[in-house]
């Protein structure tokens, strides 16, 4: 269990770790999961086997099949425990990306599937040699951040399957597929809007921190950061993060919205929107975004873009253009450097 709590080490170490974890003829020890700190301190999530096969066989239902696995993702994140555990439990080691040395070769070792956060999609679709990779996986799981309704439309249009995941560590990753909860997963809404999540994918606790754990699972739900609507179907819809509505100059703006409609404009590759405590405001709407073209993007258009279809109230007060988003290890934004650049 030295490499499981947490999980850490190699990718070659955790396949080893979780191999054995899985054949343990008892229900083992739970391994602990530390989450990217994306927006604060990490915390250590612990899972146990139930729940970890629980979502691998709710995943292999939604699929409609198994078999062995490319791993893109950092080891050590519960993205990458996921796609380790479901080629195991499919009897096969998975591939490890950093071996194979491209998706191409992937392919041709036998993985069927992949995960992949944004990012990495993104700029695969930039490629013509990693496009036709891609389309040689039966599904791509594209999870770990906001998914645009453009990049869905890139990847259909060049003939790769996507699947969107809604998940953290706290549901032993993705829970929800395109919108909709996996077999067991229970779904409902806060009256804030807040997402909960039940069913038998949930983690047991934070390790070392009962009162975090007593804020968050309360009477058999999680309780996410994410606000969600769902539709008449029970189709969930992500908004964002609770926190993401950034109250500017007496306005409630959603960030997630202003940053999906920047990620529209032709001249975009990137955007991610944040609010920072401003005196004259309380807080100002910060964009910060990567463009493609060396025109880039000014703040008045960037403003004018977002007024044609959300309230002008809503758009971005102050501009950041960038090389490159800063990333976390895990393929997610990284928001505390972003705020430090703001």
């Amino acid at each position: 269990m030295s490499f499981l709590r947490p999980v850490r080490g190699t990718s070659r170490e955790v396949v080893a770790a979780l191999a054995a974890w899985l054949d343990a003829p008892e229900e083992p020890e739970p391994l602990v999961v530390e989450t990217s700190g994306s927006t604060g301190a990490p915390k250590r999530v612990v899972l146990s086997r139930r729940a970890v096969l629980a979502s691998v066989a709710a995943s292999e239902r939604r699929l409609g099949g198994s078999g062995r696995w490319l791993l893109a993702l950092p080891a050590s994140y519960v993205a990458g425990v996921q796609v380790i555990c479901r080629s195991l439990v499919a009897g096969h080691e998975p591939v490890l990306l950093e071996e194979a040395g491209s998706y191409a070769a992937g392919v041709e070792a036998g993985a069927r599937f992949v995960s992949l956060v944004p990012t990495q999609l993104h700029r695969m679709l930039d490629v013509p040699e990693e496009v036709a990779a891609l389309r040689g996986f039966q599904t791509v799981l594209l999870g770990g951040g906001p998914i645009d309704g453009a990049l869905r439309a890139r990847a259909a249009q060049a003939g790769v399957h996507v699947v969107a995941t809604y998940g953290s560590a706290e549901t032993a990753g993705g829970c929800v597929y395109d919108g909709y909860a996996l077999d067991g997963v229970a779904l409902a809404l806060g009256p804030d809007g807040r997402i909960r999540v039940g069913g038998p994918t949930l983690f047991d606790g934070y390790d070392g921190d009962p009162a975090l754990t007593a804020e968050t699972l309360v009477d058999g739900w999680f309780l996410t950061s994410d606000a969600g609507r769902l539709d008449e179907d029970g189709r969930l819809q992500v908004l964002g993060r609770i926190d993401d509505v950034v109250v500017s100059g007496g306005v409630n703006v959603p960030a997630p919205a202003v940053a999906a409609r920047l990620r529209e404009h032709p001249a975009v590759r990137a955007a991610e929107v944040l609010g920072v405590a401003d005196e004259e405001w309380g807080q100002r709407v910060v964009a910060f975004v990567v463009t493609g073209s060396t025109a880039g993007l000014t703040l008045d258009e960037a403003r004018d873009w977002v007024a044609q279809v959300h309230p002008r109230s809503w758009a971005p007060r102050s501009l950041v253009p960038l090389d490159d988003l800063p990333l976390l290890p895990n393929g997610k934004p990284d928001r505390l450097r972003l705020r430090e650049l703001a």
